[in-house]
């Protein structure tokens, strides 16, 4: 355990190390590749949606129908209050869903509370099992460090979108290199914490889509009360135990959201027919591996850990196409369009 942790904390400078150096990557963050990354990203965690809208992995009535009418119950309530005119509500509407999906799951018998813990406050010790380095573990976490990088530009990229804001002038870099550097600076702590490496979180742009609240404000206030309730162990065990088809139905919104902001990022200029066999590649890699994943299972485990999720294998064969291919001149491109047009004629 000294090892691993020792091991996250120094990849964590990574992205740290990256984060300044964004200037000669935006070339290659280009909207197809961050809409695909995005749009990948959301419909992976459809998956996990799914599954837990039907009851978890291990659960014995998964997919029963008493699990799939408390996650739609979840959904509807969250649809309709969305779509309320009192701003209130639609600010509202995911919390209150998941409180009407736990009442509900409630009165049929399925949230059953349990023991909180006998511990109300608790302060993190740092690196409680100690630290130790082995370079031989450390460059593959790197390589994995990197690619998150890649997931966390379209998570990004798709804030500043959803939060009407530019997406090509120097202040949405800065975004971006404010937002890696806080990547990096979190998994460092989490390592010192005994916690695993995390980044950036797509169903955050969910949220936002569908309250209409994008203010940086409110995002430091709910970073400070997660703080505190991090100190309350009892808090994070009630949180745990929310049923899983109340998580499934409300991640659901969110979670399509997601791939709505990643299609509208694809489509904002018109795609020329390079992007659009860049795009379809990247869907294929993305969308295959995460269909059959045991595509993967003959290589080197390094190669699992690059390509192992639909985002990374998209996202890396997007980079990979956009390097390749040779860039179409713009008259070839309205010439190509004039054609189209006069087919279609």
């Amino acid at each position: 355990m000294a090892m691993l942790f020792g091991v996250n904390f120094v990849a964590a400078l990574v992205p740290v190390i990256v984060s300044r150096f964004i200037e000669p990557l935006k070339k290659i963050f280009t909207p197809i590749i961050t809409g695909s990354v995005i749009a990948l990203i959301g419909i992976s965690l459809i998956k996990v949606s799914v599954i837990n809208w039907c009851g978890g992995e291990k659960a014995e009535d998964f997919a029963s129908m008493s699990n799939i009418a408390l996650g739609a119950g979840t959904l509807g309530v969250i649809v309709l209050l969305s779509c309320a005119k009192n701003r209130w509500l639609r600010l509202s509407s995911v919390v209150v869903g998941i409180a009407v999906g736990c009442i509900a799951a409630g009165l049929s018998g399925q949230f059953h509370l349990h023991g909180l813990g006998d511990t109300l406050f608790r302060l993190p010790t740092l690196f409680p099992f100690g630290f130790q380095f082995n370079s031989a573990i450390f460059l593959p976490v790197a390589l994995v460090s990197l690619v998150c990088i890649l997931e966390a530009v379209g998570d990004l990229t798709a804030n500043s979108l959803i939060s009407q804001q530019s997406v090509d002038d120097c202040a949405f870099r800065n975004r971006l290199k404010g937002g890696i550097l806080a990547d990096g600076v979190s998994c460092m702590v989490a390592a010192m914490l005994c916690a695993f490496p995390n980044t950036t979180f797509a169903q955050n742009n969910g949220v936002i889509q569908m309250t209409g609240v994008a203010s940086r404000y409110v995002g430091r206030y709910i970073g400070v009360i997660l703080i505190l309730l991090g100190l309350f162990p009892p808090v994070g065990e009630l949180l745990r135990q929310i049923p899983a088809p109340v998580l499934g139905g409300a991640t659901m919104v969110m979670f399509g959201c997601v791939v709505a902001a990643g299609i509208r990022i694809i489509t904002q200029t018109p795609l020329s027919r390079r992007d659009v066999l860049i795009v379809g590649l990247a869907f294929g890699a993305g969308l295959g591996v995460e269909s059959v994943p045991a595509f993967l299972s003959h290589f080197p485990p390094i190669v699992g850990d690059l390509f192992g999720s639909a985002a990374t294998s998209g996202g890396l064969v997007a980079i990979a196409l956009n390097l390749i291919l040779p860039q179409e001149q713009a008259a070839t491109k309205s010439l190509r369009s004039q054609d189209d047009r006069a087919e279609s004629v």
